[in-house]
């Protein structure tokens, strides 16, 4: 493949380790889908990002993170920017996630076996987030959780693993106090997630 400019997709279908290479000199946020890189928060295209949304998601993962200090896990919550390898055609940056185990690498971009992908809701990526990306990421074994979020309504979509099935819930707002996530073993203050 040949050199291209940080700051222009490539034309052709790449991998997931050129699109990684070609994404640490990028401009922005990409995601790749189905090897090509799809910009997220395109403000040419009038998807810059909301306060909302910037609230929304620093709330899930001030909440994933004391829930994780107060059940004394070895996991650790990270916000938006770091990337989910699905496939070697697929490639995500959730708005938040929990993985568990070793610490990864100060330098590290790509989360290996996540347990919980929060995305919160957009009117840009909200198709996506409830279609493609919930069949995706549960095609990651290590995933046991996939909370959608709904900024707007208060309302949390909560996908999970039933035994080899993937259930739902919905939990309208203001309808219950705590979220168990388990495993790993994580009580949610759900006023703090929602609203």
């Amino acid at each position: 493949m040949t050199a291209l400019k940080a700051e222009t997709p490539p034309k052709d279908k790449m991998t997931f380790d050129e699109f990684m290479t070609w994404y640490e000199t990028a401009e922005g946020r990409w995601e790749l889908h189905n090897g090509v890189p799809v910009r997220k928060h395109d403000p040419t295209k009038g998807q810059a990002e909301r306060a909302r949304h910037a609230r929304a998601k620093h709330r899930v993962v001030q909440t994933l993170s004391e829930a994780i200090a107060k059940a004394g896990l070895d996991c650790e919550a990270l916000p938006d920017g770091m990337t989910v390898r699905v496939s070697d055609e697929i490639a995500y940056e959730p708005d938040a996630l929990v993985y568990c185990g070793e610490r990864i690498a100060d330098e590290a971009i790509v989360v290996p076996d996540p347990v919980i992908i929060v995305e919160v809701l957009s009117p840009s990526t909200a198709y996506k987030d409830l279609t493609d990306k919930l069949a995706d990421y549960f095609s990651l074994p290590s995933l046991a959780h996939y909370l959608v979020i709904d900024p707007v309504h208060g309302q949390i979509t909560h996908h999970y693993r039933a035994g080899k099935e993937i259930a739902a819930r919905i939990i309208p707002p203001k309808t219950a106090e705590t979220l168990t996530l388990d495993p790993p073993g994580l009580t949610l203050a759900l006023d703090m997630l929602a609203t």
